[in-house]
C-alpha cells in the first residue's frame, strides 16, 4: 500500500493535486493508481510548527510518501514586516516534516520551494544551480532563507541517512482555490477579483503599473501533474524548476486583457503608470524538467485563465477573498 500525505492539502496546489488525482482517466501517467491512498491535510489536522502534532499526524496516517506544500505565506507587505516570523515558523514547519519523515522511514518527500530562493543579483535565466549564489531579495529575506534551508537539509539527510528527499521550484502559480484577497494576493487572483468587482459595481478597472513587466505563469492543474510526475519518476536530491518555458512569458498587460475578456468587463479600463512596476522580468529555465519528463503539454494561458475566472465567479461566496463571511 502507498499512502501519500499532502501537507497544505487544502491550498491552491493541494486542491489542484486532489483534482488531478480524482479526474485523470484510468491509465493516465498522472491519475490515481491502484493501492494508493491520498491524504490532503490542512492546518486543522496538525500545527506543523509543533513537533508533537507533526508526529501525531504521521502516527495517524503512516505516510509512505509526502508532498510538502504547507508554509506560512503572505504578500509583499507581510514578508517585509514579519521577516523573523516568516523565517522561524517556516524553518519549524520544514524541520518537523523532514525529521518526522526520516524518523518514520517515509520513502520519499518532495518539498515545495519558490523562485524567491534565488539570489537578488543573478544572471538570467534562473536555473537549479543558482539557488545559493548570493543573498535573496531583501523584501522576502526570511521566507526565502527558510525555503533555501530545505534544499540544504535535503542534501544533509541524503548524505547522512540516505533519505530520498527532494524539492520542486514552481514559478508563478494560479488557478481555482487561489487566494483572491485584494490586500494579500498574487497578481492574477488579485486582478481577477478587482475586475469582477469593477464589473459588478460599474466602476473603472485600474491596473497598477505600466503593464509591461513579463512573468512566467503556470496553471495549478499543470503544476499538480508535475508534482505527481516528480513523486513517481524523479529520485534525485537536486531540485527541479517546474515552469512553462522562457518563450511563454506573458506581460501584465496581456494578463489584464485576458482577464477583461474572461470576466466580460466592458467598462473603463486603464493602467496607473504612477505606480511602480517591480522587476521587469525574472525568467526561469525549464530545460531540466523537459529533459527528464519528455512529452508534456502545458494548458494554453488563455484557457487556464478562463477556467480560473469561471471557477472564481461560480464560487465567489466561498472563495478566499478577504471579505468577512456572514452567517
Amino acid at each position: 500500500m502507498t499512502t501519500i500525505l499532502v501537507t497544505g492539502g487544502t491550498g491552491l496546489v493541494g486542491k489542484a493535486i486532489e483534482h488531478i488525482i480524482n479526474t485523470e482517466p484510468e491509465g493516465s501517467r498522472f491519475g490515481k493508481k491502484p493501492g494508493e491512498t491520498w491524504i490532503f491535510a490542512s492546518s486543522g489536522d496538525a500545527d506543523l510548527r509543533d513537533a508533537a502534532q507533526t508526529q501525531a499526524l504521521y502516527d495517524k496516517y503512516k505516510p509512505t510518501h509526502v508532498i510538502h506544500l504547507a508554509a506560512l505565506v503572505g504578500g509583499l507587505f507581510k514578508n517585509m514586516k514579519y521577516k523573523l516570523t516568516f523565517l522561524r515558523e517556516n524553518i519549524l514547519i520544514n524541520d518537523n516534516i523532514l525529521h518526522a519523515s526520516h524518523v518514520n522511514q517515509t520513502q520519499k518527500v518532495i518539498s515545495c520551494l519558490s523562485t524567491c530562493v534565488f539570489p537578488d543579483k543573478v544572471e538570467y535565466p534562473l536555473d537549479e544551480d543558482k539557488i545559493h549564489g548570493g543573498p535573496p531579495h531583501e523584501s522576502n529575506f526570511g521566507y526565502a532563507h527558510a525555503k533555501r534551508m530545505v534544499d540544504v537539509q535535503n542534501h544533509a539527510y541524503k548524505e547522512e541517512f540516505g533519505c530520498n528527499f527532494t524539492s520542486a521550484i514552481p514559478t508563478n502559480v494560479f488557478g481555482p482555490y487561489d487566494n483572491f484577497d485584494l490586500e494579500d494576493s498574487h497578481v492574477i487572483p488579485g486582478l481577477i477579483h478587482k475586475c469582477y468587482l469593477a464589473k459588478k459595481n460599474g466602476t473603472p478597472f485600474v491596473v497598477a503599473g505600466t503593464g509591461r513587466p513579463l512573468r512566467q505563469f503556470i496553471y495549478s492543474y499543470d503544476l499538480a501533474k508535475l508534482f505527481i510526475w516528480q513523486l513517481r519518476e524523479y529520485d534525485d536530491v537536486e531540485p527541479v524548476i517546474l515552469s512553462v518555458g522562457e518563450d511563454e512569458e506573458v506581460s501584465i498587460k496581456d494578463v489584464a486583457n485576458a482577464i477583461v475578456n474572461a470576466v466580460g468587463f466592458e467598462g473603463h479600463y486603464s493602467f496607473d503608470t504612477s505606480r511602480a512596476d517591480g522587476q521587469y522580468r525574472k525568467p526561469a529555465s525549464n530545460k531540466k524538467l523537459l529533459s527528464l519528463i519528455g512529452e508534456f503539454e502545458f494548458t494554453p494561458f488563455e484557457k487556464a485563465l478562463q477556467e480560473t475566472v469561471e471557477w472564481f465567479v461560480a464560487n465567489y461566496d466561498t472563495a478566499r477573498t478577504g471579505k468577512t463571511k456572514t452567517s
